[in-house]
């Protein structure tokens, strides 16, 4: 399951339920926003585990967290401290406020929704992207933090990052990260 799947299908989509509530959106608009910052957030993610210190710190930030309670309770979501952390967790996938501000202006383009509520948002897909991750499949006899920790995040990533259905996904995800993060 990749994880935009992963995101909007948990506890019967609960999650997506409850942004949509806290943003005033119906369901099928939390989905299709989800749909278009998922995918912005998870190039950055890959071209973070492209590297031994962007690959330990994030397998360090999963290990140590508790990302996976926004989606054991998704009311968390409305916390300050979901925000807080994904605020976190974007510095690291994103680098810099100018691109989330780029992410949440595409989507709204993409999704016709207000760029105001996306910038908002995108804190939250965060705290979810992670609360994924964290959630991922794990093998008991493999340390998580190890190289098939990262490969099992890896293969979260790849169905949702291979746009074009190539096999690979390097060109897409140089396109990603040109298109939304500018760096």
């Amino acid at each position: 399951m990749n994880i935009l799947d992963a995101i909007i299908n948990d506890n019967n989509g609960a999650a997506v339920m409850q942004l949509g509530s806290q943003f005033g959106l119906e369901q099928n608009q939390a989905t299709a926003a989800l749909a278009v910052l998922v995918p912005a957030l998870a190039a950055g993610v890959q071209k973070n585990l492209q590297t031994d210190a962007g690959s330990e710190s994030l397998m360090s930030a999963l290990s140590s967290g508790n990302h996976s309670q926004y989606f054991e309770k998704p009311g968390y979501l409305a916390g300050a401290e979901a925000v807080a952390d994904g605020n976190g967790i974007l510095s690291h996938v994103l680098g810099s406020k100018n691109a989330s501000r780029d992410v949440a202006t595409r989507a709204a383009e993409q999704t016709g929704l207000s760029p105001d509520v996306l910038k908002r948002m995108l804190p939250l897909a965060a705290t979810l992207m992670m609360g994924a991750l964290a959630r991922r499949p794990k093998t008991s006899s493999i340390s998580p933090a190890g190289p098939a920790g990262v490969a099992g995040i890896a293969s979260m990533l790849t169905p949702l990052l291979d746009r074009n259905r190539d096999g690979s996904i390097v060109d897409d995800v140089t396109g990603m990260v040109g298109g939304f993060m500018k760096r």
